[in-house]
């Protein structure tokens, strides 16, 4: 990490937070708390919102974790990688579909995709966060694909869960947040 892992000695911060992002995590911090903790503003909203993004939202867990693990290949994030592909398989993914995103993501996720591996729902969701993600802008064709598969919240869940996932790999590859028990190179 290119900034020192928070300790409460560095800089105190209220145990009410800490106490919350540590019930969150299950009991532990990880790398990333200990990189946001250095702000409280930063550490409370974080964990309130990505706890509803993460956990709260009733849209499809496995899509939202799908397009999750699309950001972090495209960007880099080891780290969001590390801790969703996990997650993608518990919210009733397979490996196989996670080894055809992987594919994927070394073409061109933007454009259409043809991997078997993935069904038409689950390609759509690669290729849209692929678009949110590279081009920033989404195709209207893609939108209209997307809009048939998903009711209006549904859209703004899933656009919000790989939204916030640009957030969250941004702040990982900038500073250089490793995952747990590995060691920057």
């Amino acid at each position: 990490m290119r900034i020192p892992a928070w300790t409460p000695e560095l800089k105190p911060q209220p145990q009410d937070m800490v106490d919350a992002i540590l019930a969150r995590r299950g009991g532990s911090l990880l790398n990333l708390d200990k990189a946001l903790l250095w702000s409280e503003p930063v550490a409370r909203g974080w964990n309130v919102y990505l706890k509803n993004v993460r956990t709260g939202l009733p849209t499809s867990r496995k899509l939202c974790e799908l397009g999750i693990c699309t950001v972090a290949l495209l960007t880099g994030a080891t780290y969001e990688y590390h801790h969703h592909a996990p997650d993608f398989l518990t919210a009733g993914g397979t490996q196989a579909e996670l080894d055809a995103l992987n594919r994927a993501v070394k073409g061109d996720a933007c454009q259409t995709i043809s991997d078997a591996a993935l069904g038409e729902v689950e390609r759509l969701v690669v290729q849209y966060a692929a678009q949110i993600t590279v081009k920033v802008k989404v195709d209207d064709a893609l939108f209209k694909q997307i809009s048939q598969h998903f009711d209006t919240t549904g859209v703004v869940e899933l656009t919000t869960a790989i939204a916030t996932y640009n957030m969250v790999a941004r702040f990982l590859t900038a500073l250089q947040i490793t995952p747990e028990g590995e060691e920057r190179h």
